[in-house]
C-alpha cells in the first residue's frame, strides 16, 4: 500500500473532498439558518484554516527547507517552531478547516463528512509517509519531537 502514499498534492485532495461534500450537500437536507449567521461562521473558520496555513508556510520559509509535502525526504531541517509548537501538520489543520468552512458555508452538516474523510486520507496516505521520512532524516530528534506535539492539535 505505499505506492499509493504521497501521490496526490494536499490542495488537490481537498478539493476532492470539497466537490464530494457539494454533492453530499446537494441531496441531503440542509440547516435552515440566516445568511449573516451563515457568512460570518464560515468567514471565521476560514480564517482560522488561513492562520494555521499561512503560519505552517512562513514557518518553513523562516528554516529555509522545503513546503513540499510529496517529497519529504528533501527536508534540510526538522522545523519544531512557531506554529509547528501547537501541531505536527498545521498546513493540514488548516486544510481540513477550510473544508469545515465549506460545511458551514453550504449550510450542510452531513457535509461535515468530508473533513473527517479528509483528515482520516491524510493521516493514512500523506502524514504516515512525511512522518517514516523525517524520522529516517532526523531520528531520535523527530521522535522526541512527535512525542512533544500532537498530529493535528
Amino acid at each position: 500500500m505505499q505506492a499509493l502514499e504521497n501521490k496526490m498534492p494536499p490542495p488537490l485532495v481537498a478539493a476532492l473532498f470539497a466537490l464530494f461534500m457539494w454533492a453530499l450537500a446537494s441531496v441531503l437536507p440542509s440547516v435552515d439558518m440566516s445568511d449573516a449567521v451563515r457568512i460570518a461562521s464560515t468567514a471565521a473558520v476560514l480564517l482560522l484554516g488561513a492562520f494555521f496555513c499561512l503560519a505552517g508556510v512562513m514557518s518553513f520559509r523562516r528554516a529555509k527547507t522545503t513546503v513540499n509535502p510529496l517529497k519529504p525526504e528533501t527536508a534540510s531541517s526538522l522545523v519544531s517552531s512557531g506554529i509547528y509548537q501547537v501541531s505536527r501538520n498545521p498546513m493540514y489543520l488548516g486544510f481540513a478547516l477550510f473544508l469545515a468552512a465549506w460545511a458551514v458555508f453550504l449550510a450542510a452538516p452531513w457535509a461535515l463528512v468530508g473533513v473527517l474523510g479528509f483528515v482520516l486520507y491524510m493521516n493514512r496516505w500523506q502524514i504516515t509517509a512525511e512522518e517514516r521520512a523525517l524520522e529516517a532524516l532526523f531520528g531520535a530528534e523527530f521522535d522526541r519531537y512527535k512525542s512533544r506535539v500532537r498530529r493535528w492539535l
